[in-house]
């Protein structure tokens, strides 16, 4: 009885061992693979959050019991899991990746539709109110609030400025959505001054 309850206890002290022993060797592929997919999944977080964030949540669970894993000490999960979740990741950049291409050319066509009037408006604004400014043109100007019209011309080519400025620096989305103010407010003020329709051929003021 003796012998056998030694026998016993040493075959659970060989299990441990090499249960231990697996552990250990797995734990450093289990590192490895863990730090691939966090890593991974840093770079692809801010477009994927923006453009895919429903993606990106169903993403972000699964990293989260891997990591779950590897904090139970589970290596061999970790282990085997891994390739896969790591496909996730990179699977997820590409579908925020692709969106964010759709939506930035919609922006693009957006802005190239929205601008193309509007270098053409400001001239014509511009030289409407200068008109409007001389002293022999009181009959032409009467009726119109032509200093309020200067100041909501120069608050529109700031917005533009701004607008063109956002562009430039890849912001299209607020890049558009100022050209959408301007237009807006050019239209008002050629309201306001009562400018002429354009001639044949010439650029109108849309609003």
């Amino acid at each position: 009885m003796t012998n056998l309850l030694g026998v016993t206890r040493n075959a659970i002290i060989l299990f441990a061992a090499i249960m231990l022993a697996g552990c250990a060797n797995d734990l450093e592929p289990a590192q490895k693979i863990i730090a691939q997919v966090q890593s991974a999944l840093s770079a692809a977080q801010p477009d994927a959050q923006k453009y895919v964030p429903d993606k990106l949540k169903d993403v972000q669970g699964k990293v989260a019991r891997l990591q779950s894993a590897f904090d139970n000490k589970d290596y061999s999960t970790v282990v085997t899991a891994g390739p896969a979740m790591l496909a996730d990741v990179k699977d997820l950049s590409t579908a925020a990746a692709a969106k964010k291409s759709d939506v930035t050319q919609t922006l693009n066509g957006e802005w190239a539709r929205i601008t193309a009037p509007l270098a053409g408006q400001v001239t014509a604004i511009q030289q409407r109110i200068d008109e409007l400014s001389k002293r022999g043109n009181k009959q032409m100007a009467r009726g119109i609030d032509v200093p309020a019209a200067k100041t909501a011309f120069g608050e529109a080519t700031t917005l533009w400025t701004n607008a063109q400025a956002a562009f430039a620096a890849g912001n299209l989305e607020d890049a558009v959505s100022g050209a959408k103010d301007v237009k807006a407010k050019l239209g008002a003020v050629a309201d306001t001054i009562k400018l002429p329709p354009p001639a044949a051929g010439t650029t109108a003021v849309t609003k």
